[in-house]
């Protein structure tokens, strides 16, 4: 190789090394300016002028912090030294309601929410909720307990965000606090929320505006949705599958004696102690809701005495030839079958407070469906099996000696 071709060859080089970094450089340009990208939005939109749109004290928040909480959530606030707090809301807007709550523990229930909307019609509405539960009808608007002011909440619609102004005013400084977050497309019936499409819990703390949503500062959300499932799928799998699965062995395998027996014991028994750890779980939610939910927590204490009576029934079981065989009987027949029913009653309502989605209602209703299906063939084949055996009595008779 000769001098030229040498020096050739090291320009080429030289060139593809400069190519390559400058390459590299302007992908580390681009990855710096998309970083950039939010926190530049957050201060263009934290420099928007308040004045022109919302009154006083919401148009000149003093020492405001500004900041993102959650994917267009943008917080303003103004904390003072009487620990009164000057709150401004904003996120884009379509339609239905924008709501922010304040927490006991960061769960929903019991919690205190200011929500607003502009109606079809163009009217604005802003009031405050208390959550008491988790249906529409027992988020109550007009009642909550945050500490409200004197100066009246605001709600304004500029451009294609929607802005929640309202004034609190604590007893004592308000540190680190758990936020509620939550929307809806869907309006308000007649003041009564409808379900929101999210949510998220944001721990903020009001003292030096750092903040961070719920899976980054504890596990405590995600504890409380596991026990949730585990305890519909303990339900569901004790007393909606195995307790109504135990009862269909007894009733159409008598004729499979002892094997209808054996089932019906083992399968029943499996159901009870799936069913205890269900009922144990659920204590264990009711205590960190600290709510009473009335309907749900009493019918799955009768379906749990009617239950535990049965287990005790099985011990006292009299013989055949027993007198009291057919009272037992019936005891033990309607007893079982009211505590099925309200356990299945008790699934569908606890799904429902849960709000546990469709995936539950769906799966749930295709166990119920799966078992009364079976219920309505095996008792058509029942009586048919009777009729067919009405009809062609045995042949078999004895010679006379």
């Amino acid at each position: 190789m000769d001098a030229n071709s040498s020096w050739s060859s090291c320009r080429s080089s030289l060139t593809c090394l400069i190519i390559v970094f400058l390459v590299f450089f302007d992908l580390e340009k681009q990855n710096v300016n998309a970083d950039e990208g939010p926190a530049s939005d957050d201060a263009v939109l934290c420099g928007i002028d308040l004045s022109s749109f919302l009154p006083l004290p919401y148009s000149n928040l003093q020492n405001m912090v500004c900041k993102r909480l959650w994917n267009s959530f943008l917080l303003r606030y103004s904390n003072t030294e009487d620990n009164t707090i000057t709150i401004v809301l904003s996120t884009p807007y379509n339609s239905g309601w924008v709501g922010m709550g304040f927490s006991r523990d960061g769960m929903m229930l019991n919690s205190s929410c200011m929500v607003g909307w502009i109606s079809p019609e163009g009217h604005s509405r802003i009031k405050q909720y208390y959550v008491e539960g988790f249906t529409p009808s027992e988020i109550k608007p007009e009642k909550g307990e945050l500490p409200l002011t004197s100066v009246p909440p605001y709600i304004a619609l500029q451009g294609a965000s929607i802005y929640l102004a309202f004034q609190l005013k604590f007893g004592t400084h308000l540190k680190r606090q758990p936020i509620l977050l939550a929307y809806s497309s869907r309006y308000p019936q007649h003041h009564h929320l409808t379900i929101h499409d999210d949510k998220t819990t944001i721990y903020l703390d009001f003292s030096s505006g750092h903040s961070a949503d719920s899976t980054s500062t504890s596990s405590r959300d995600y504890g409380f949705e596991s026990m949730k499932k585990t305890h519909g799928a303990l339900s569901v799998l004790g007393w909606g599958l195995f307790l109504p699965c135990g009862a269909i062995f007894a009733r159409y395998l008598r004729h499979r004696e002892p094997l209808w027996y054996y089932l019906h014991v083992v399968i029943q028994f499996m159901g009870f102690i799936i069913g205890i750890a269900a009922v144990v779980v659920g204590l264990s939610l009711n205590h960190r809701l600290q709510d009473h939910i009335v309907a749900h927590k009493t019918i799955g204490i009768f379906v749990l005495v009617f239950t535990i009576l049965q287990v005790m029934a099985f011990f006292a079981r009299p013989s055949k030839d027993s007198k009291n065989r057919k009272y037992w009987n019936l005891y033990h027949f309607w007893m079982g079958r009211i505590a099925i029913f309200l356990a299945a009653v008790n699934i569908v309502l606890g799904i429902h407070i849960g709000d546990a989605g469709s995936a539950w209602k769906i799966g749930y209703g295709f166990v119920l469906g799966f078992i009364l299906m079976s219920c309505i063939v095996l008792e058509a084949l029942s009586r048919l099996r009777r009729s067919n055996a009405a009809a062609y009595p045995s042949n078999f008779q004895m010679n006379d000696i």
